[in-house]
């Protein structure tokens, strides 16, 4: 690419890059005679470096000690971005969006472009289900943008925009999103009005295509609301929006609810945008069981249910529902953090013949790009190969020493479904954090119970979720039980690599479960 027209892409791209607290080092250059390469994430950095050597000049975008899934990538990351000659992300929903749209709206045309986990399962990485938390005692309520939109031209830049134009009731109506550092992001605000000049954008969620999300929803009194959304399909930053339509919906909050063919009232339902019909309805499964168990209901024939039992106090932080301890009708994101997802689990890594099938990928990828390094790339390749091949043995033989009875897993993130599933644990449960609703007696009750039923000997946090997981600990102190640390998806200055992060991992559930 000609430097000016670098520097010209670089002055347009202030408008898509956000700003961060900590961002990775500036690294990638058009004046380095090594292949220029940009992972998503430490982990894929990590990877990459074993494989390319000294023949490649790699960074992340996403910095140590940050949440893939809610980082917002910076101009100093855009800027690694424009001089890339390979990028590779996880995908599959893991990294927050405006990573991904970063990432493929700044990489030049000629470079590779490539998603690890989706082109991991032709080298036989294993794909399973995300595993959700659906044991709230309320409906949990989310958003959905349900099919891929290609008809209109999307991709997994698009952006599909959710609004809510209008809602009436006697008190306010919020729909907000907590971090997994207690940051909480305000979609919908009835209370200043809405505002169709710009579009409703004080008003407005943004979804991947085939994507949905953990929302909290409060209102403020008891009462009938009736809530609109409306849903439009921006394909790039450049084309006008598509109109997907709108539907209406009825709350009933803490009152009886009217006549309606479904109650809405438990399990998972998604307020749902299907960008291929056109359409926006509610699917709804009460049992929890995911999209594929979820049904269509159109919001005519819907009425959500807040029960009485979801009145609670507001918490210090989130003034925008109101002052602390002043009490609000809540239905609570069942898992925290910014998790947008599809229903593939997207830490495949956590079994690590799946982070084999990562390295082969990145071997031939860095081959087709740099041919006059394929002798390096696969003596790297095989040598590296072989460590994780070791350590796939290392993992399981560490959790073969734990007693099969003990072998249940309780964390604070639902990161950990592969590695149960390739090491013989099970997940006993995933405790959420969240610092905008205080863990109900019964959710405590419940906790208790599986750690006094299964006679768990620890439960297990991640570094840097430690700081909000009150309940969890307070629990397994009063049951005299140890809290131990585990890795899911970022590296710290303790655990700098994959393979230290996976030993540490098999050493900890070995120690504390033992």
């Amino acid at each position: 690419m000609l430097p000016g027209l670098r520097r010209r892409l670089l002055v347009g791209l202030i408008v898509i890059a956000g700003t961060a607290g900590c961002t990775a080092p500036v690294s990638l250059s058009d004046r380095d005679g090594r292949l220029q390469v940009v992972a998503t994430t430490g982990l894929l950095r990590d990877l990459v470096r074993n494989v390319g050597g000294s023949r490649v000049n790699v960074t992340s975008l996403v910095p140590d000690g940050a949440d893939p899934h809610s980082y917002e990538p910076s101009l100093r990351d855009v800027r690694n971005v424009v001089y890339a000659d390979v990028a590779f992300s996880n995908y599959v929903m893991l990294e927050e969006h405006s990573v991904i749209r970063a990432l493929d709206a700044n990489l030049r045309p000629e470079a590779a472009n490539v998603s690890l986990a989706e082109e991991a399962v032709k080298y036989a990485a294993e794909v399973i289900p995300l595993v959700e938390d659906v044991t709230l005692d309320t409906v949990w309520l989310g958003l959905r943008a349900r099919g891929d939109g290609k008809a209109h031209g999307a991709n997994r830049a698009s952006e599909v925009l959710v609004s809510m134009t209008a809602a009436s009731g006697p008190g306010n109506v919020y729909g907000y999103l907590t971090g997994s550092f207690g940051d909480a992001d305000v979609y919908f605000d009835s209370s200043d009005g809405f505002n169709p000049g710009d579009g409703y954008g004080d008003d407005t969620a943004v979804l991947p295509a085939d994507a949905h999300t953990h929302m909290s929803w409060a209102f403020t009194k008891p009462g009938l609301y009736e809530v609109t959304l409306s849903a439009r399909l921006r394909v790039d930053q450049r084309s006008r929006p598509v109109p997907l339509g709108e539907s209406k919906f009825t709350i009933a909050v803490g009152v009886q609810p009217p006549d309606r063919p479904v109650q809405v009232d438990r399990g998972h339902a998604d307020l749902t945008v299907d960008v291929d019909r056109e359409q926006v309805y509610a699917l709804y499964d009460p049992q929890g069981g995911g999209e594929k168990a979820q049904q269509v209901v159109p919001g005519t024939d819907a009425v959500v249910v807040v029960p009485s039992k979801a009145l609670s106090e507001i918490p210090a932080g989130f003034g925008f529902l109101g002052r602390p301890g002043e009490r609000v009708y809540q239905l609570a994101q069942a898992v925290l953090g910014k998790h947008v997802h599809g229903e593939i689990d997207p830490h495949l890594w956590q079994n690590v013949r799946n982070a084999m099938a990562y390295t082969q990928v990145i071997r031939d990828t860095l081959i087709a790009e740099d041919p006059e390094g394929a002798r390096e790339y696969r003596r790297n390749t095989e040598a590296y190969l072989a460590e994780l091949d070791a350590l796939d043995r290392y993992v399981r033989a560490r959790i073969d020493e734990i007693p099969a009875a003990r072998r249940h897993l309780i964390t604070t993130h639902d990161a950990f479904g592969y590695l149960a599933q390739a090491y013989g644990m099970s997940i006993a449960g995933f405790v959420t954090p969240n610092p905008a609703t205080e863990p109900s007696l019964a959710d405590r009750r419940k906790l208790t119970e599986t750690i006094r039923n299964l006679a768990v000997p620890a439960v297990f946090l991640e570094p840097n979720l430690a700081a909000r997981s009150s309940t969890l600990t307070q629990v397994a102190e009063e049951q005299g039980i140890r809290v131990c640390p585990i890795y899911g998806d970022t590296f710290d200055g303790e655990v700098t690599t994959y393979v230290r992060m996976m030993r540490f991992n098999a050493d900890s559930l070995r120690d504390c479960l033992r």
